[in-house]
């Protein structure tokens, strides 16, 4: 007699993938708040913000015309693709061909998880950090490819372990990064960028930067991009998201930009896959693109106000954590007293004692053990009130061993 489905037997791609460690934090959540606890979500990165309101007028104005009920263009519609072409001449000095260097996606984990797809097959090696956001790592995996994980305490550690893997004779087919990189909050400047392009064109390397984090910058710190590299079109792609700069992160919108090979692989098997983004949210990203780079300054200055209450009130708590330069994020290594438990079972005691929840750092990746991630996605009571919270969780068991 056969196994009957759903049994004992397993789906190829499936058996890949390990359980979601952030789904044990999300049942968690749910099953206090169902008996009426008051949990202060910082654990997933999900913009609290509403979308700029020109945006969400056209979307309804679009909406309305029965003509753009039909399939869309799975490339996305040209006049969008023209301008985000035109955001970065602006912003970054970068040339791109709307044709055949620019793409629209449903969103950057579409984007990512589909051009792996395009570009990787069995055994091939992908190079990149971890911890990492796990579509890094396990998009590679289903993609048949064979990811490769360095070590990412900074960056020039990274870059180290780069020039080690070339050293040692492999010959990864794309370097995967990410910088404002989520959840360490690492940043980099263009020198950083130069050199994984001069390594990967000598070595005759891909790169693909995700780019999320394109506007989230603080202190003066603009992050760079990697296009801004002379000739980083002829091996690099970069993906930009709607979802952090625009506050526009349920609405499925995200760019891969840069070398037409590549762009040309994502558009080809894109065209099996999909008819593109739902073409009244296309128009209305157009919005978005051409006037509102004020409410993305207003999205930045949110950010980083929040930031600095997080952090202020986290070291008030007897926690030190540093500050960081970009993301949405603050990556704070487990208290000394709680590490040996784990990030995930500190995380569940810190729900439960102190109702804040974070994201374990294992979620991330086995380098991600020994940390959490916060996300800046509540008001700024909220978080007043979660560190008051941590604090008092805190003084009732040293955070430093020994005192």
């Amino acid at each position: 007699m056969g196994l009957m489905p759903g049994t004992t037997d397993s789906f190829y791609r499936i058996q890949k993938l390990p359980p979601y460690v952030f789904a044990v934090i999300n049942e968690m959540k749910a099953r206090l708040r169902a008996d009426q606890q008051d949990v202060i979500d910082l654990g997933m990165g999900n913009p609290d913000g509403a979308t700029p309101r020109a945006v969400v007028h056209k979307l309804i104005e679009a909406a309305r015309n029965p003509r753009n009920h039909r399939y869309s263009m799975s490339r996305g519609i040209p006049q969008l693709r023209r301008e985000i072409v035109k955001r970065y001449e602006k912003n970054y000095g970068v040339n791109l061909d709307s044709e055949s260097e620019a793409i629209v996606t449903i969103g950057a984990k579409d984007s990512l998880a589909h051009l792996l797809f395009a570009v990787i097959g069995p055994g091939d090696v992908v190079v990149s950090p971890n911890p990492a956001y796990p579509i890094h790592q396990y998009g590679v995996i289903m993609a048949e490819g064979q990811a490769c994980m360095l070590p990412m305490p900074d960056a020039a550690t990274f870059l180290s372990g780069l020039e080690d893997v070339y050293r040692g004779g492999t010959r990864p087919k794309v370097i995967l990064i990410s910088f404002p990189h989520n959840p360490t909050t690492t940043c980099v400047d263009l020198n950083f960028f130069r050199e994984v392009i001069r390594l990967a064109r000598h070595h005759g390397s891909y790169v693909v930067h995700d780019f999320a984090y394109a506007d989230l910058g603080f202190d003066g710190y603009k992050p760079p991009s990697i296009l801004q590299v002379e000739g980083a079109k002829e091996i690099a792609v970069e993906i930009f998201s709607m979802s952090k700069s625009y506050n526009m992160a349920g609405w499925r919108v995200g760019f891969c930009l840069g070398n037409a090979k590549m762009i040309g692989a994502l558009a080809r098997i894109k065209s099996y896959l999909d008819y593109g983004v739902f073409q009244p949210i296309q128009i209305a990203s157009i919005i978005a693109l051409r006037e509102c780079e004020e409410d993305t300054e207003k999205i930045r200055a949110l950010y980083q106000r929040r930031r600095d209450l997080l952090v202020e009130g986290l070291r008030r708590a007897g926690w030190p954590v540093e500050s960081p330069r970009g993301s949405m994020f603050v990556w704070a290594p487990v208290p000394e007293a709680y590490r040996e438990d784990g990030s995930l079972e500190f995380a569940k005691l810190l729900m439960k004692e102190a109702l804040v929840a974070v994201s374990p750092g294992i979620g991330f990746g086995p380098l991600g053990e020994g940390f959490v991630r916060f996300a800046l996605v509540e008001n700024d009571h909220r978080i007043r009130q979660a560190t008051r919270s941590i604090k008092q969780f805190l003084a009732r068991k040293p955070v430093l061993a020994g005192k």
